[in-house]
Order: structure tokens, then sequence, then C-alpha cells
């Protein structure tokens, strides 16, 4: 089973979307380990919303914290400490999408990141949307992906911009699984479609 661990080169770029659709893609079930801020309107919440196939079940959050800040601050507030050793990967027979928070570097506490819960046989998607800076915080995210030995896979995020994604890819050889446009809003039907065209890339992971 296919285990495929979605981050980004920052906050914002589109996680949550791609997470939703390459759970719809695969009938994967999806996995957010960490949670800081709004409970009420979670990213898995969100997912609920959005994935319309019966087969895809969402995990509980290992830890789900109040404030919309970076893991370790969040906890501070909430007066605990997210431990590397309570979040565990739900027992599922299925494939799991496993959405990051933030970026690769973003800190848990203060000796892990998330990209301590990426795991070696998990593949890595790398969502990446266009912005002043986004060429240097790919390959940077890209290089520590290749150093850690994981194997990574670009999704661009929002309208094309050939020159910034062409260097992208020349600089990294890294396989490019696709494009999610930026759209108006994002709703079941929408995210089916995407979920069906990115299906050959995202089965063949």
């Amino acid at each position: 089973m296919k285990r495929i661990f979605v981050t980004g080169i920052s906050t914002g770029v589109g996680k949550t979307i791609a997470s939703a659709i390459i759970a719809e893609s695969l009938e994967a079930d999806y996995w957010k380990p960490v949670q800081a801020g709004d409970l009420d309107n979670s990213d898995s919440h969100k997912i609920r919303r959005l994935i319309s196939n019966p087969r895809t079940s969402i995990h509980k959050n290992a830890y789900a914290l109040q404030t919309p800040m970076s893991p370790h601050a969040a906890a501070a507030i909430d007066g605990v400490r997210v431990r590397l050793d309570l979040i565990q990967e739900p027992q599922t027979g299925n494939h799991l999408v496993i959405e990051g928070a933030g970026g690769l570097l973003v800190p848990l506490n203060d000796e892990h990141t998330i990209m301590d819960l990426i795991r070696p046989n998990y593949k890595v998607v790398v969502v990446s949307r266009h912005y002043l800076g986004s060429i240097n915080h790919t390959l940077l995210t890209l290089e520590l992906l290749k150093r850690k030995g994981l194997e990574a896979f670009l999704l661009f995020s929002g309208d094309e911009h050939p020159s910034t994604e062409q260097i992208i890819l020349k600089k990294t050889g890294v396989r490019a699984l696709g494009r999610i446009r930026e759209e108006p809003a994002f709703d079941r039907t929408l995210v089916k479609a995407y979920a069906r065209q990115l299906f050959p890339q995202l089965d063949s992971l």
C-alpha cells in the first residue's frame, strides 16, 4: 500500500487541496498528524467536505493544538510537548495520504521537525506554488529530501509560470506529477475531476 507524504515549500501553498485530490484519486485514507489552530474547521474537516469516494477514512490527529502557530509554539501555549514517539501512523490496509504542517523544517519541539515524521518508505509530494522566492524554497526543500534519501515528486499549484518551473525541473531532475490550477473555489466535483486527471501519475508512485 502506498504511503504518500504531502509537504509544501511554505505555508498556504495548497497542501490540503493537493491532499484531497490525491486521497480522492487513490481512494486513500487521510491523516494529518499535527493540526495547529482552526480546530472547528481543520484540514481534516476540509478533506471530509471535498472527498466523495466511499472508501477514504479520515484518521484522528495525533495532536490537535489550539493556536495557529508553529506546532512547537502552539503546544507550549496548550501546556504540552509534541512527542515524536506518540505520533504513530494509523493502522489501515488502505493507501494513506499524510499531510504535513507548513514546510519540512517547521519545528515540532526543540529537537524534531516535520521532516522527522517522514519514514523511509514514504513517497513525498512537494507542493510548489509560484511567488517571489519560491524557486529558492523549492530547491532547498528538494535538496533536503535528496540528502535524506527520500523519493520526492513535484506538484505545481496555481497558474503556470514556465521559467520558474523549467529551472526547478532542470536543476533537480525531479518528476512533476501535474498541476492544480488557480480555481475560484474547490468542491467535490472539481476535486474528483482533478483526481481523475492526475490518477495515472499518482497510481505510478
